[in-house]
């Protein structure tokens, strides 16, 4: 399955790439006992049905800064690999639902997005492909008939409206077993899906109504110093510090004390890591909601005193989440470099890597012509390039260097998949009795 079509991977642009040579080269060495650690996790704790990871490569450091249980961007995949997308949603729906024909796919409310009609309708192909009836149920209550929706790009959805009797829902004539949440929730939990008897993948609770990043960075802690004690490194390698704040209001400027002193603490606890490995670069934080995705809410900070100066653009700017929620919680996490850039340019790149069941199917760079090395490149202006699989994130090539294309896509595939498997135990404690 050549690609050697693609671009180029981004280049890694700086001096302070010995610590990651030295991970992938561990990472390469162990690929066996890693492989069976994570086969051991999953058999203990099922992965979620399908996830996205934003991943921060800055040479010495490697890490998953976002972790997206509803993700979109399918379109933006190697179309070359859609059997290996189709191949892992077979496997996901037999593990979850196994007498499963049909699936309800509940997308985003937000159909006037182009890309999104793209990601929804490259999603649905995928499930079509593996044998399943796919109907796209929308909770928009404008959405009384079934609508077709057309991209400017020619594809094409139909939205049907969700009817309920008793503990079941249909989507155009579809009674189906599994419902597949495409629909982060950061607007609530829709009533209409509560207490369904039907299984609902993934769960409502690991929406952004209920869930929060400082939990799942959390429990990645904890599952990045278990890997890291079983291929004897650094957890910190991979693992981004944080830190968090809740009952903050920025218009009323409540909580600013508890966040500069976190950003203060955090930024002195970076710094150690920075002197005990020689990196001269200045440590930095990004704050961002506690909840939510669409890059909404995330600032970069080097110091407390940038915290307590925020003008009331900065601080209106902090305030509301997709779907106009209000930001009340906080997590500061270190912020972590991207030295990787992409084109004559040199426009700053981060890895995305997409995941359906416990398998990597695929993902693509992140680039941003107008952000520096240590902005969030989820913005406005950003455009998304695929990776250029030699084979895939799980296959890598030990005759080649440590930073050649399929040794680095499996360096990424592991730390996404640890990131996963954090939120496959948030799953799993949400779902305990």
């Amino acid at each position: 399955m050549a690609v050697e079509h693609l671009s180029t991977v981004p280049h890694l642009t700086t001096a302070l790439s010995g610590p990651l040579l030295a991970l992938e080269s561990v990472l390469l060495d162990k690929q066996g006992p890693i492989e069976a650690w994570l086969r051991r996790q999953w058999l203990s704790t099922p992965a979620p049905f399908y996830g996205s990871v934003d991943l921060r490569n800055a040479g010495f450091k490697l890490a998953p800064v976002d972790t997206n249980l509803f993700p979109a961007g399918f379109n933006n995949l190697n179309n070359d690999f859609m059997p290996l997308c189709v191949q892992a949603a077979q496997s996901a729906v037999e593990r979850v639902c196994p007498k499963a024909t049909g699936i309800a796919l509940i997308p985003e409310n937000h159909t006037r997005n182009v890309s999104y009609i793209e990601s929804l309708a490259t999603l649905a192909e995928i499930l079509n492909h593996a044998g399943f009836d796919v109907r796209i149920g929308s909770l928009n209550p404008d959405i009384t008939v079934p609508t077709e929706i057309t991209s400017d790009r020619g594809r094409s959805i139909t939205l049907h409206p969700i009817t309920r009797e008793a503990d079941k829902i249909s989507i155009g004539g579809l009674t189906p077993c599994l419902i597949l949440l495409n629909n982060d929730l950061s607007a609530g939990r829709p009533p209409i899906l509560e207490g369904l008897k039907q299984t609902l993948a993934p769960p409502l609770s690991l929406g952004w109504s209920d869930r929060l990043k400082s939990q799942h960075f959390a429990m990645y802690r904890k599952i990045a110093g278990e890997f890291a004690t079983q291929i004897d490194i650094d957890p910190w390698l991979i693992d981004p510090l944080f830190r968090e704040c809740g009952e903050i209001n920025f218009m009323k400027r409540e909580g600013e004390d508890c966040l500069a002193r976190n950003v203060e603490a955090l930024i002195d606890n970076i710094q150690k890591k920075y002197n005990e490995y020689g990196i001269d670069q200045p440590p930095f934080v990004i704050v961002k909601a506690d909840a939510g995705t669409y890059g909404m809410g995330v600032m970069t900070v080097r110091s407390a005193d940038e915290v307590l100066s925020l003008n009331r653009k900065q601080r209106t700017k902090m305030s509301y989440a997709k779907e106009g929620g209000a930001v009340t919680r906080t997590i500061m996490q270190e912020g972590v470099y991207t030295f990787e850039t992409w084109g004559g340019n040199s426009s700053i790149a981060e890895p995305v890597i997409y995941m359906i069941d416990n398998s990597v199917v695929g993902g693509f760079y992140r680039v941003h012509t107008d952000r520096r090395t240590d902005e969030n490149l989820n913005a406005p202006g950003m455009h998304f390039e695929p990776l250029a699989f030699a084979k895939s994130c799980i296959q890598p090539d030990k005759t080649r260097a440590p930073d050649a294309e399929p040794n680095r896509f499996y360096a990424y595939g592991v730390i996404a998949r640890l990131a996963l498997l954090a939120a496959a135990r948030e799953i799993a404690f949400e779902e305990k009795p």
